[in-house]
């Protein structure tokens, strides 16, 4: 995957920051489309393995019935209050669906560095908790936009 920006290099992460930034933030924002062709948009958390956004979804919810229909997705992340302090990415492409729906526990090695990290993030745990209601969809982006208007005091 190439990160190409044609608006805003300017205020473009480099890989390093988008890397970090997306590694330390908790909440992204999910875009998906219903069956009626309305936007449906809900905040979730996150893991990020340097490659892949993992999204880790209630099974019961909107958002999965949307991805389960059309796995085109859009999510943002982002932080910031003031004008000056903005900074964000937003990742598009398609998720495809990784583990048992609900996930369980079963062994699944391609799960074992996201839910370890997942749970460290957000739980403040070395071991994941599963609760039979949540699985996990993985977005391995094919277009990256970011902005860091931190950026524009220094150019």
């Amino acid at each position: 995957m190439t990160v190409t920006q044609r608006r805003g290099r300017k205020i473009m992460m480099t890989p390093g920051e988008l890397d970090e930034f997306l590694t330390t933030q908790r909440t992204c924002r999910v875009a998906t489309v219903s069956a009626s062709g309305a936007p449906h948009v809900s905040a979730l958390w996150f893991a990020w393995d340097g490659t892949s956004l993992w999204l880790y979804s209630v099974v019961r919810s909107q958002r999965w019935k949307d991805l389960s229909r059309d796995p085109r997705v859009a999510v943002v992340v982002d932080s910031g209050e003031e004008y000056d302090q903005l900074r964000g990415v937003e990742l598009r492409g398609t998720v495809e669906f990784v583990g048992e729906v609900p996930r369980t526990g079963e062994l699944v090695a391609e799960l074992d560095y996201v839910e370890t990290v997942f749970a460290r993030k957000n739980f403040g745990l070395d071991e994941m908790p599963h609760d039979g209601r949540h699985a996990w969809a993985r977005l391995t982006p094919t277009k990256i936009a970011s902005w860091d208007f931190r950026k524009l005091g220094s150019a």
